[in-house]
Parts: structure tokens; C-alpha cells; sequence
């Protein structure tokens, strides 16, 4: 009986059984590739495919056999039965296609393994079919325990080639598969033809139907050649399917690393890829990540088991950067299916930018967004909390309301970043001016308050008021004019000025609000009587809102006449208020409100369009003098607006005379000086009112293009009685003739007055001497005659 070895080595041609072997490895090798190429594939083309892979594997076993047989050479004539040998080719592919249909069945449990033993299976059908085929010229003897051991080491093999070779998508896993395969088919061949033991019998003749040697090799020929070029097919359908495969690796690449997230591929606890944004965030590189376990970046194993327990849950924790420092992150996990075996991505969410926007909105909910002070909310909060801690102690509290003069025109002059900035600039160095325990908030606007607890004197908040006002001083970082801005602070004490926030509030509100009267920059300290006062400033604050519109107000005229002859150059206009309840209400109440309120900028449009109108229907064409306020001054379109008043009540420009305070022109002198010009180039008469009181300064005479000067009245009321009085009106109409400006006397009342003025060269006046304030219908005689009456010995002392 010939051994396996022996059968090999002694009865074989060994360069036709290394052929046979490599033919066996290439149709083995083809078919793995085929197959994961009908994985690949949609349900409709696997049929044709599997099939394919059917062939090339049934023919490499057919091949392998008869090659193998080929090269057997047991000294005696031999011959092949032709319909054995096509039924062997046919078995071969039909039953390895059978196997193959097996193990790509989706739900059977071992299905690869089933079917690769089914592939083994029909490797020894094939086998045996073709052994049924060969003749030769004696008898043919079997071992029972070889051929089983035959059929079994094919089965195993061939189990755990289909299984091994469908395992992964992997090049190792699929030259794995295929050596196996090799190795099931070449160890059955081989261990079944150790199996077979030959008598030679010259009785027996070779059929004369059988096919001799020489044909099979060309038949084997014929069907080597088909699994050459189906291992072509398969090797180009290998080589696409990868080139598709790194493209789709390359797009997905692509795809992930234009992702704003991070996202992480694991295998388990293994990261296998990360895309550049997760790089990004660890500071590393993406090759210097993939191979690492997901717990050296993850360091809270909690929070991985939560991730991993509960797919598409957000989980917030902690990334380790390259560094060694902590980022706070967003992880979400979902299963995946990567090159056929199951994975997890990983996307990490950056919350950086969220935790910071989180800390500034709570950030803003408590401060100021421009000068990062308490805001409204956090001071009522501390507030209540500290009059609930003194109520129960019995100590006292104060509370300063702060409160920026000028800081409008601040905004209108210099603009709302250099506002913006005084106010950062005021609030540092506010802030800077007290105590740990204090709190300073801003309340809005130029609005401030102080809280400041555990008082035990009086008199020590009076020194931090005067401490905040030189800190005022201080702020000069925007380059703003000092004199432009001051604080006027009210000061109120719990428990005995309020007994609630409310109360308190409004107590130091109150005196912020008598600060603010009595001169500014300073503070006052809450005083029962100031209730009073406020409310009733307040509501005369409201009531002069609607005076327009309810028709209370009204304009009263005063003529300005030459002081020799008595002649009328025109009227001064006036404004009353005739209060619904109150009555009359003096100009010298109603006006400084309407200035602090900026109500005054309705109410002079008003009174200058009014007075236009009135004006343009006289019989002589009188001058008309309307004053105007610093905030009229320098508001943005007053010079427009004095244009449009012109046109539409038809005065002429040059019987037009608008009046000025010097205190007007030291809020913004260029500013002033721009609008003076724009006026007087329109044909407007400019005169500087209540000179030699406030700022008066003759460098404002050259400066600004005035036409005419007017002494104040109180000057002229002492000129009797006060010989310094009396000297500086000769100065001034002095300086007037000087300039060539002329004068007019304000508050003329009495024919003594009158001579004075008229001995020191004054020519022109106004006052009660004249004639009272009064409505325009009362002048009617003098808009006709267009003289005064004055005394007859008044009017020769003056001729003389």
C-alpha cells in the first residue's frame, strides 16, 4: 500500500504537483476574493457572482485533481472515463457554489462554518468522482480509515477556510482563507491518494471510449486557463473594489475632518482614527492618537461607561489635552459597522466657547456689560439682603445715589465712545475709592449708587462722598474737559431716613436731587422738608411736558427803544406759563426745569417760530430778540431749524436777533462758534446777553461774531448806589464804542437810570421804563407810532 509520502514523492512528478499546488492556491485565492465581492454586492447580483465564485473555486479543484493525477505515474497504462470526468468538473462547482450559498446565509448560526463543510464536502465528492474515472490497467484498493480521514481533514479545512477567509475584510484574513482552502483540497488529494493501492493486471483493458492522458492535459489546460482569467477577473475586481474603497476612506476622511467636532473611531476601548478637529483639541497629531486607548484622553472611567451604555446620550466630561490640561467636552457614541466589524464613533463637542458664554450670561445677569458693575438686579438683591442683616442688628446703612453732570453733553460733543469710555474710566476709579464690604452698581445711564453698611457716624459718609468726588476728578484718561463733567451725590441712611429699598431709594434720590439744584458737584444728605420740594418740582416737570399742547403757555413783549428819543428798534419776547391750577408760574421757576429735562428744545422751537410769525405781520419792521439756551445752542439742527423758521413765516433774517449767555459758550466753544457763524452767515443779528455776569470774558467779544452787547440789569439798578457799578458800565460802553458793538441796557426802570446811561453814551435800552412785558396787542400804538412817551424833562436832560 502506497503511503502518503511515498505517493507524493515517489509515484508523483513534483514539478506537476508544485503546479498543481499553485494552481490550487490561485483558484483558492480567486475565490476568497470573490466572495467578498458578492458581500458587497445587493441581494440581485450575488446570484451571478456567487456563481462565478462557484466556477473558478470548482474548477481550481478540478484542476488540482487531475494535474495531481497527471503527475501520478504508477508505471501502467492509465486512461480517464469522459462522462465520470465531466460529472467530477460538474459536482465540483455545484457543490463549492452549494457551500458558499451556506455560509453567506445571513441569519443560520455557523453558517460559514456549515457551508465551508459543505465546500469540503464537495472537494471529496469531486475527488472520488474523478478517482471513479481513472482506468488502469489492474485493480484499485481502498483503505477505509485513509478515504475518511480524507473526506474529514477536507471538511475541517475547508470549515475553517470559508470561516477564516469571510472573518474580516482584511488582505490577512484573505490569504488566510485561501491557504487554508489550498491546504483542504491538496491534503484530501494527496491523503485520499494515499488511500489507493494499485495491482497491475494485464487482463484488464483500458476502455476504448476513455480519454487518454495526453487529452485530459489539454482539458486541464483548457480549464487552468479559465481560472488564470478568472483569478484576472477577480484580481481587477479586487483592485477597483479597493481603489473604491480608499476613495470612499478618503471622502469619509475628508468629510470628517471639515467636521467642526471631533470625531473618534474606536474598536472597543481602542481608538483607531480621530479626524483633524479631535487632533486640534488634544494638540497632537492624528497619527499620534490612533492605537491608544480611549481612557489615556477619557481619564473618567464613570463617564466612559456612561457613553458606552447608553448610545446617543450626551454625556459632558472632560478631555486631556496633549499638555496634560483639562477641556470640558461634549461626547455622543453610536455603533457603526467598519470595514464589517463593529465599532464605535465617538463625536467630541468643544463646550469652551459654551462655558464661557454661559459664565458671561451669568456674568451680564448680575453687572453692567460696559463698566462690569453690579447691575440694577445684583444691587436690589444685596440691598434687601443688607437692610433685612441691619433691620435685624439695629445698625445703620447708607445708601449714595450717583449722578453725572453733563455727561449729555459729553455724548453730543465728544460722541458715545468717548461717553463709553468716561464712564469705564469714572466707574475704575469709583470703585477704586472703597471698601471691600462696599458695592457700587450702576443703575443706568450716568446713574450710580453706593451701598455701604455697619455705618457708626454720619460723618464718615460724608468723607467718602467728598473721597468719590476727588476720584471723579481723576478720571481724565479720554482727554474730556474737566469742567464738563462733575457727580452730585444724595445720601440717605436705614433706618432713619426709609424703612424699605423703596423708601430709601427714593430719600437718596431726593437729595441727589437737591445736590444737583444747589450747584452741582457736591453732595447732600436727605432732609424731611426735601419731599416736598421735589414733588413739587417733579410735577411741574410733568405738567410743562403738555403746556404746548393744552395752550398754556404764551408769549409777553418788552420794546427795546433808543434812549434819547424814545424810539422803538424793536421787542424782546418773553415766555409765561399760565398753569392750569398753579396760575401764573415765573420763568425763573419753569425754565431751569425745562433745561434739565430737555423739554426746553420743544419749547424754544416753539417760542422762536411764534415769535417769527408775530413779527413778519407788523406795520414797521421791528426787530424781534428771542433767547436761545446752551442746549438750543448745541443741538444738532438748530441752525437748519432757524433757516426753515425764516422761510416759512417770511421774516427777513436781519430783523431776527437771538440772544446768548456767555455760560452757553464755554459748554463747547468750537462747537458754538461753528453754529454763531452758520447763523450769521444766514443774516441773523447775534447779541451777547447778560454781559458782565457768569463767564464774562472779553476774549469771547473777539472770538465769537456778535452785533450787539447788553449790560445785565443788575448792574444797572446799583449804578446810584454802587460806584463800582457804576464803573463798570462806563467800561462796558466804553469797550463797546471800542469795538464798534453797540450796547443796550437791561432793567431800565427809572428816568435816573435812563439819564445815566444817557451822559455815559449809552443809546439804546429796554426795561419797565419803557414798558412792562405784555402781550404784542397791548404795543399796538407803538408798532404804529413806534415811540415811547417818555418824561419831558427826562428827554431834555438827556438832550443836554
Amino acid at each position: 500500500m502506497l503511503t502518503v509520502y511515498d505517493c507524493i514523492v515517489t509515484e508523483h512528478d513534483l514539478r506537476l504537483v508544485a503546479l498543481a499546488a499553485l494552481v490550487c492556491a490561485l483558484a483558492s485565492l480567486t475565490a476568497v476574493n470573490l466572495l467578498h465581492h458578492v458581500l458587497r454586492l445587493e441581494s440581485m447580483s450575488r446570484g451571478i457572482w456567487l456563481t462565478v465564485a462557484a466556477a473558478a473555486t470548482g474548477f481550481g479543484i478540478w484542476s488540482t485533481h487531475f494535474i495531481a493525477m497527471l503527475a501520478y505515474s504508477p508505471a501502467l497504462p492509465t486512461a480517464y472515463n469522459i462522462a465520470l470526468t465531466a460529472i467530477s468538473l460538474i459536482a465540483a462547482v455545484v457543490l463549492t457554489g452549494l457551500g458558499f450559498g451556506i455560509a453567506l446565509l445571513p441569519g443560520l448560526i455557523a453558517s460559514r462554518w456549515i457551508g465551508g463543510a459543505a465546500v469540503g464536502g464537495g472537494i471529496a465528492v469531486m475527488h472520488y468522482t474523478g478517482m471513479a474515472a481513472f482506468e488502469v490497467a489492474g485493480t484499485l484498493a481502498w483503505d477505509p480509515t485513509m478515504v475518511a480521514a480524507s473526506i474529514l481533514l477536507g471538511g475541517l479545512l475547508g470549515a475553517a477556510a470559508v470561516a477564516v477567509a469571510l472573518h474580516r475584510a482584511t488582505l490577512a484574513s484573505k490569504i488566510a482563507g485561501a491557504l487554508l482552502l489550498t491546504l483542504a483540497i491538496c491534503s484530501h488529494h494527496f491523503t485520499a491518494m494515499g488511500a489507493v493501492s494499485v495491482t497491475p493486471d494485464p487482463s484488464i483493458a483500458l476502455s476504448s471510449s476513455a480519454i487518454p492522458a495526453e487529452w485530459l492535459a489539454l482539458g486541464v489546460a483548457v480549464v487552468s486557463l479559465a481560472i488564470l482569467l478568472l483569478a484576472f477577473m477577480a484580481l481587477i475586481l479586487d483592485v477597483r473594489e479597493r481603489r473604491r474603497i480608499g476613495l470612499e476612506i478618503q471622502r469619509m476622511r475628508d468629510l470628517t475632518d471639515a467636521a467642526l467636532e471631533g470625531l473618534v473611531l474606536c474598536a472597543g476601548a481602542t481608538i483607531v482614527t480621530v479626524n483633524q478637529s479631535f487632533a486640534r483639541l488634544t494638540g497632537l497629531k492624528v497619527e499620534q492618537i490612533g492605537g491608544q486607548d480611549l481612557a489615556a484622553w477619557l481619564q473618567d472611567t464613570q463617564k466612559r461607561e456612561m457613553l458606552f451604555a447608553v448610545p446617543g446620550q450626551a454625556v459632558e466630561t472632560e478631555l486631556r489635552h496633549g499638555d496634560g490640561t483639562l477641556l470640558p467636552v461634549e461626547l455622543i457614541a453610536r455603533p457603526i459597522n467598519y470595514k464589517d466589524e463593529p465599532h464605535t464613533v465617538i463625536a467630541v463637542r468643544d463646550l469652551r466657547d459654551r462655558r464661557n458664554a454661559e459664565a458671561q450670561i451669568r456674568f451680564l445677569a448680575h453687572h453692567d456689560p460696559l463698566t462690569g458693575l453690579g447691575n440694577r438686579a445684583s444691587f436690589d438683591q444685596r440691598l434687601d439682603r443688607e437692610i433685612s442683616l441691619h433691620g435685624r442688628s439695629g445698625r445703620q446703612l447708607a445708601l449714595l445715589c450717583l449722578d453725572l453732570d453733563g455727561f449729555k453733553d459729553v455724548n453730543d460733543l465728544h460722541g458715545h465712545a468717548a461717553g463709553d469710555q468716561l464712564l469705564k474710566d469714572i466707574s475704575k476709579n469709583l470703585s477704586t475709592a472703597l471698601a471691600e464690604d462696599q458695592m457700587i452698581a450702576r443703575l443706568g445711564g450716568d446713574e450710580f449708587a453706593v451701598i455701604v453698611p455697619s455705618i457708626t457716624d454720619p460723618a464718615h459718609v460724608g468723607q467718602l462722598a467728598e473721597t468719590l468726588l476727588k476720584s471723579l476728578k481723576s478720571a481724565d484718561e479720554t482727554g474730556i474737559p474737566t469742567n464738563l463733567v462733575s457727580v452730585s451725590i444724595g445720601i440717605a441712611l436705614y433706618p432713619s431716613d426709609a424703612k424699605d429699598r423703596t423708601e430709601l431709594l427714593s430719600s437718596a434720590d431726593t437729595a441727589l436731587y437737591r445736590a444737583k439744584t444747589e450747584g452741582k458737584g457736591t453732595y447732600r444728605f436727605f432732609e424731611a422738608a426735601m419731599g416736598a420740594q421735589i414733588r413739587e418740582r417733579r410735577s411741574l416737570e410733568h405738567d410743562l411736558r403738555s403746556a404746548i399742547a393744552n395752550g398754556e403757555l404764551s408769549l409777553a413783549y418788552q420794546p427795546q427803544a433808543q434812549v434819547d428819543t424814545g424810539e422803538v428798534n424793536g421787542f424782546e419776547v418773553l415766555l409765561r406759563w399760565n398753569h392750569p391750577t398753579r396760575g401764573p408760574v415765573s420763568p425763573s421757576t419753569f425754565i431751569p426745569i425745562a433745561e434739565e429735562s430737555g423739554s426746553i428744545l420743544k419749547i424754544g422751537e416753539w417760542v422762536m417760530h411764534e415769535a417769527c410769525r408775530e413779527a413778519a405781520n407788523w406795520m414797521r419792521p421791528l426787530a424781534i430778540a428771542v433767547n436761545v439756551s446752551a442746549l438750543q445752542l448745541t443741538s444738532d439742527g438748530f441752525v437748519e431749524f432757524v433757516r426753515r423758521t425764516l422761510e416759512d413765516t417770511g421774516l427777513p433774517p436781519e430783523r431776527l436777533e437771538i440772544e446768548i449767555t456767555e455760560t452757553a459758550l464755554i459748554r463747547d466753544p468750537n462747537r458754538a462758534l461753528l453754529t454763531l457763524q452758520k447763523l450769521k452767515a444766514i443774516g441773523v443779528n447775534l447779541a451777547m446777553d447778560d454781559f458782565g455776569t457768569g463767564y464774562s470774558s472779553l476774549s469771547n467779544l473777539r472770538a465769537f461774531p456778535f452785533d450787539k452787547i447788553k449790560i445785565d440789569r443788575s448792574f444797572i439798578h446799583e449804578v446810584h448806589d454802587n460806584p463800582q457799578a457804576a464803573a463798570i458800565v462806563r467800561a462796558v460802553l466804553g469797550l463797546g464804542r471800542g469795538l464798534g458793538l453797540p450796547v443796550i441796557a437791561e432793567g431800565v426802570e427809572t428816568s435816573e437810570e435812563l439819564s445815566f446811561l444817557g451822559s455815559e453814551g449809552c443809546t439804546e435800552a429796554q426795561g419797565y421804563l419803557f414798558g412792562r412785558p405784555a402781550p404784542i396787542g397791548e404795543f399796538v400804538p407803538l408798532l404804529s407810532n413806534n415811540v415811547v412817551a417818555l418824561p419831558k424833562p427826562l428827554l431834555r436832560a438827556v438832550g443836554d
